[in-house]
């Protein structure tokens, strides 16, 4: 079913630029060229381009589409997807357009194999996946954030141009004794019994393909980062008694890097959660959605880290 006056296609390799036009329109900022050629080629997984455009005439008006990854449910892969851009033009906004296309890619999910979707909305996008479109709420996001005396070397990078890539190469420079050669670690939710996504060689290095982080070795302990605005924890490989080594000697690294703050957003019912109210007080971030599409998997036994989301 088509809605009155709109076109629907599937995306496809040809149909990404339509997107990062659609992108630009709606949230008036430029990103690279080839970011969602990078971001939707999830060639690992045999699966790609889960997702649909709506067209009217020949305007991009709105977009849904989810990315393909696996679930490690118990020691066995799970073809999963995780619900990632909804975007509606200005212009297109209240024509149902959101939820068409969502059940549209819903459909092609089953079709190619995806048994399960999970999602991180924010509070506004929340009331439609559950009502409307049959997600349940599995679990709860908090972020904790840590702050950090120093002068704001990023931020000043990110205001002038020019000092981008000096600072990248600064990073780069201070963190050189401490940085892995691998990027990524092993996804610490699963350590404690859930099931979560599986970050072996190839999800790694489809991850990292698409956006900038750093692994670093503290002490004993891996940690997965990105610097954007602050430097935010993906995820930590933590013996259960670290955090209280850990936090100064990350302070010293964000120090050296001019980051005024560490962002952590932990899962309500992981290890690390409980550990970081020790140290910051807990704030709501993302509620974490499920729609079951044939998985014999209970909700509750899902969980996730920060690495997991799309933005990270």
């Amino acid at each position: 079913m088509h809605s009155t006056g709109y076109r629907i296609e599937r995306l496809t390799e040809e149909r990404l630029a339509d997107l990062t036009n659609l992108h630009q329109a709606v949230y008036q900022k430029s990103i690279a060229p080839d970011f969602f050629k990078r971001k939707y080629n999830t060639a690992f997984t045999n699966v790609m381009y889960i997702g649909f455009l709506a067209y009217h005439g020949n305007q991009p008006a709105a977009f849904y589409g989810v990315i393909p990854c696996f679930i490690n449910c118990k020691g066995k892969s799970v073809l999963a997807a995780q619900s990632a851009d909804t975007m509606t033009h200005p212009d297109h906004r209240g024509k149902g357009l959101f939820t068409e296309l969502a059940e549209l890619t819903y459909q092609l999910c089953r079709t190619e194999g995806v048994r399960v979707l999970f999602g991180f909305p924010n509070q506004n996008s929340l009331p439609g996946f559950v009502n409307k479109l049959d997600w349940q709420i599995g679990g709860n996001m908090e972020c904790f954030i840590i702050p950090v005396k120093v002068l704001p070397l990023e931020r000043l990078a990110n205001k002038l141009p020019f000092l981008k890539s000096l600072y990248h190469s600064f990073v780069k420079h201070q963190l050189k004794p401490c940085l892995l050669p691998r990027n990524g670690i092993r996804n610490s939710v699963i350590d404690e019994g859930y099931s979560g996504v599986q970050r072996d060689k190839d999800y790694l290095n489809y991850k990292t393909a698409y956006d900038s982080s750093f692994t670093i070795k503290v002490d004993t302990t891996m940690v997965w980062f990105k610097i954007n605005d602050g430097m935010f924890i993906g995820d930590i490989d933590l013996a259960l008694n670290d955090l209280d080594t850990i936090i100064p000697h990350l302070q010293k690294i964000a120090r050296k890097l001019g980051l005024k703050k560490i962002i952590f957003q932990a899962d309500k019912r992981t290890v690390l959660h409980m550990l970081l109210k020790n140290h910051a007080l807990p704030i709501p971030s993302f509620p974490i959605i499920i729609k079951n599409l044939g998985v014999d998997l209970p909700l509750n036994k899902m969980a996730f880290t920060f690495a997991d989301i799309d933005i990270f």
